[in-house]
């Protein structure tokens, strides 16, 4: 019912339809005047004829007449009253089976449907809306960035120029807006002065109008960009984006950061004010055929929170044995991770170049981040014109096997496959698993719904674009109260449950009810990285935590109430 009066509401607000309501109104008018004729002249012909019927019978014929359902059943008999008849079906075909079905679609059904559509993808948000995160454009980063949002029970509204669009986007269970992107009308219907964030994800030029637009209405909303370009940066920045992301440049440094299978040594993938998230790889190392208790890494003061294997993270246990293939995530402080590295830097030391397969624009951002930490790479890249290091480059078809040779495949420590064809990277993964079956194989992929499939071609990580993209503006969104690690692992604080306080962290129990891991403690001296087991939990302060969504998940429903 609800929903039907605002659709009223709506309907009746609209000047077009106020004029629509008139001109029926006049229709409905001279139609009942023509029916109430019609009986008149039926009786005055009847009478004219020597017969006599009721007003009521006259109504009657005058309706089945014009209706042309002609029963039959009251005829005139004379040349007067068949003309009378005549005249009263060609006016009824026209009032009532032509103008009257044309007059109730176009003054009332369809504008009915309008303000139905209207009323699905409305043009204002309510007035109290607020602490939503308004999107500018779908795509597959914020398709994974909604359903990020849709975990922590974030509201959210995507904003849409187009109404068809819009109306599709609702079908789909989208919660949309429409609204021309460069009007500041649209912002402040959108209530942006009380929005979490504004994230546009259009290209360079769109995306500074909107910042331009958003800022004409609110100096202090955080307004999230990306840019294609190096230079389009301060530009957009002028125009008022608080920040801008270069998506082929985070997503160049992620698989970067993938890399480990040319030494041992951690290499940082997150960063908790103080406390270092690290992967390093066990290839080579004394640690293989060992349990993680039997390495005793505790004795170095990091704590091992998670191994991968293939792609697949599994949480640390103390019987949890390592093989050749596991890379070990780690937490610390940058003294801790630096004891770990002095141990296990002499192992897997490799100094053979890492394939990049792909010089595109992740491409080369990959092959930057790889120089960045000084190791050596070639770039496989097909086409001529995209060729930028020719030193450092074979031109060639990396589905070639003569073209991975020559590129040094035999010999490499890894491939990283940056092709943004996720059929292409899954071919390209598979091959390169072939020719060699003990290489570090990374692949980028476009949707997160190819990420398996990849995994089971036998990459050993495989990076998404999508939850790539979508991570960084969720960590902007949370900015220091949560950090997407890799893909759907996060560190996150929280304030100490009032279940835990007084206990040890021995004796939490936390890690087994939910499957996080304490791997930092905040009190009034500051962030501690992995604190002792004996430690006491006292309130007032925070666990830093990290854990996969659904460890998340299960940390916030079994201790909602602290």
């Amino acid at each position: 019912m609800k929903s039907i009066a605002a659709q009223l509401l709506i309907l009746t607000r609209q000047r077009r339809t106020q004029r629509n309501l008139k001109v029926l109104a006049w229709f409905m008018v001279v139609l009942v005047a023509m029916v109430g004729l019609h009986t008149v002249l039926f009786h005055y012909i009847m009478a004219y004829e020597g017969r006599d019927f009721s007003w009521m019978t006259g109504l009657y014929w005058v309706l089945v007449t014009m209706s042309t359902l002609g029963f039959g059943d009251i005829v005139f008999h004379s040349d007067l009253g068949k003309l009378f008849s005549i005249v009263v079906v060609i006016s009824g075909t026209i009032f009532l089976l032509a103008l009257l079905p044309f007059m109730f679609i176009q003054f009332f059904y369809a504008p009915w449907i309008e303000a139905q559509t209207a009323a699905r993808t409305p043009r204002e948000l309510h007035v109290q809306t607020s602490g939503h995160v308004l999107i500018t454009h779908l795509d597959a980063v914020t398709e994974s960035l909604i359903a990020k949002l849709g975990q922590v029970d974030q509201p959210y509204v995507v904003i849409v120029p187009d109404i068809d669009q819009a109306r599709r986007l609702h079908d789909q269970d989208f919660r949309v807006m429409v609204g021309e992107l460069d009007d500041p009308e649209t912002f402040r219907a959108a209530r942006v002065a009380n929005a979490a964030m504004v994230v546009t994800t259009r290209n360079d030029a769109q995306d500074t109008a909107v910042a331009f637009a958003v800022r004409a209405v609110s100096e202090s909303v955080p307004v999230f960009a990306t840019a294609d370009l190096g230079a389009s940066v301060p530009i957009m920045e002028m125009a008022g984006a608080t920040g801008v992301i270069r998506l082929d440049r985070v997503m160049g440094q992620a698989l970067a950061r993938c890399i480990s299978g040319g030494d041992a040594v951690t290499h940082e993938v997150a960063r908790f004010d103080n406390l270092i998230i690290a992967e390093a790889s066990a290839a080579r190392t004394p640690l293989i055929g060992k349990s993680l208790r039997e390495n005793r890494l505790t004795d170095l003061g990091v704590n091992v929170v998670g191994l991968w294997d293939r792609g697949v993270f599994r949480p640390a246990r103390p019987d949890t044995v390592v093989n050749e293939r596991t890379v070990l995530l780690v937490a610390g402080s940058a003294e801790q991770l630096e004891a770990y590295d002095e141990h296990f830097a002499i192992y897997n030391v490799s100094g053979e170049p890492v394939i990049v397969i792909g010089n595109g624009r992740i491409g080369r951002a990959t092959a930057d981040a790889l120089e960045a930490r000084g190791v050596d790479y070639r770039v496989i890249e097909r086409a001529e014109r995209r060729v930028t290091n020719r030193d450092k480059t074979i031109v060639g078809d990396a589905a070639e096997p003569r073209v991975l040779e020559a590129a040094g495949l035999a010999k490499a420590p890894t491939v990283v496959i940056t092709s943004n064809n996720d059929d292409v990277n899954l071919y390209l993964t598979l091959l390169c698993r072939k020719l060699r079956p003990d290489i570090e194989v990374i692949a980028r992929c476009t949707l997160d719904k190819h990420v398996a499939a990849l995994h089971r071609a036998g990459a050993d990580f495989v990076q998404s674009y999508a939850s790539t993209g979508a991570s960084a503006f969720y960590n902007l969104l949370h900015q220091g109260r949560m950090v997407t690690v890799a893909q759907g692992l996060e560190v996150f604080d929280v304030k100490v449950p009032r279940s835990l306080i007084g206990k040890r962290i021995i004796d939490s129990g936390l890690r087994e009810a939910t499957g996080c891991t304490i791997v930092g403690y905040r009190d009034e001296a500051g962030l501690t990285a992995n604190p002792p087991a004996t430690t006491v939990l006292e309130a007032g302060h925070e666990l830093v935590l990290i854990g996969d969504v659904e460890a998340h998940e299960a940390f916030r429903q079994k201790y909602a109430e602290g």
